[in-house]
């Protein structure tokens, strides 16, 4: 099954100057604005600043069942960085590390 990059969030070391700058370079504001993850919708895809995260950026990819992707993912050689997390209203992300040490994400929503 084909599959898209629906998720590209940013690490970002001060949230306020990054809003500043990705309202311009988007051209929108965001749809949610919190202390832990600002997110923006432009067309089909979600763009995210991460205040909490060094890594990235990090492109995410939307999937049914996170647990099967995640087994996937390592039986393929990938090693796990971020196990399964929910992180509200039902949303789980999970990241992995592929074999060149590149980092990506799954996520699922319920």
């Amino acid at each position: 099954m084909e599959k898209s990059i629906t998720l590209i969030v940013y690490p970002v070391a001060d949230v306020e100057k990054a809003k500043t700058f990705y309202n311009k370079f988007l051209g929108t504001e965001p749809y949610t604005d919190s202390a832990y993850y600002v997110g923006y919708k432009v067309g089909e895809l979600e763009v995210g600043l991460d205040p909490n995260s060094r890594l990235g950026p990090i492109g995410y990819v939307d999937v049914t069942d996170i647990q099967v992707s995640i087994k996937e993912m390592v039986d393929v050689g990938a090693e796990i960085v971020q196990n399964i997390k929910d992180v509200g209203y039902g949303l789980l992300i999970a990241q992995v590390k592929n074999t060149d040490g590149n980092v990506v994400g799954l996520r699922q929503h319920s």
